[in-house]
């Protein structure tokens, strides 16, 4: 590039040039024939197929060449579930919805709040607060719970360490300490429950949608109000277990 960028980073570019390469003809070159191709130095050329490995970005082959590596199918599957999940989502949660006649809806984690993405609604008088592009606190929420509960103690405490435990009702989880031990039961179980602790009246089951990794990228949920519960949490428990399972790769 004639032109780049005031804070362009050469070893990425150098990075991306050895990507494109090996994507194109993968296991065909061992270093010497990058280093030559690319005109890199052979030193700096060995440092960096090295570090790329160690990522998993490329992987070395028996006979010593180089090939695209697990990662960037990683990134590829990322970058197209962008795409693909909302109108999966709607497919698979319009079955869900008619089973148990509520609305679901499909969520991901932004920092300590839970972003709504997609509603599939069923017919009814009461119209849940929550719409897609709505954010609402984690912490508060079966969705919420659902995802934080797979994530890593370090980063949870990363979190909320400047998190303020607003009580938007009588039931909320009052602080981390609380929050973390309704996690352990999440863990266990599989999904999460919101006994009127985001909005009064209402309750609230959901479960992870997890990647090849067992991390939850995003939840489903179901909402009901709370005197149709008894006689559908079990029902509720079942389809949306197996709605996130259904969109769980």
């Amino acid at each position: 590039m004639a032109d780049k960028p005031k804070y362009w980073v050469p070893a990425l570019e150098k990075a991306h040039l050895v990507l494109r390469v090996l994507a194109e003809e993968p296991g065909k070159y061992k270093l010497i024939e990058l280093s030559r191709m690319l005109d890199f130095n052979k030193s700096s050329m060995f440092s960096l197929l090295q570090t790329m490995e160690s990522l998993q970005w490329v992987i070395r082959e028996v006979s010593g060449s180089y090939a695209v590596g697990p990662v960037l199918s990683d990134f590829g599957y990322s970058y197209m579930q962008r795409f693909d999940v909302k109108e999966q989502f709607r497919q698979e949660a319009a079955i869900t919805r008619d089973r148990l006649g509520e609305t679901v809806q499909l969520a991901k984690l932004s920092g300590a709040d839970v972003f709504y993405l997609e509603k599939v609604e069923a017919p009814s008088p009461v119209r849940l607060v929550s719409e897609p592009g709505m954010r609402f606190p984690a912490y508060a929420t079966a969705l919420g719970k659902a995802m934080l509960a797979y994530e890593p103690e370090d980063r949870l405490q990363r979190i909320f360490a400047d998190v303020e435990f607003k009580p938007l009702t009588a039931h909320t989880v009052p602080d981390v300490e609380g929050l973390q031990r309704s996690l352990i039961a999440v863990r266990e179980q599989g999904y999460a429950v919101d006994m009127q602790e985001a909005v009064m009246g209402f309750n609230c089951i959901a479960a992870p949608v997890l990647n090849r990794r067992g991390e939850a990228v995003y939840a489903v949920s179901c909402s009901m109000p709370v005197h149709c519960w008894k006689d559908k949490a079990d029902a509720a428990k079942r389809e949306i277990c197996e709605l996130a399972e259904r969109l769980s790769n």
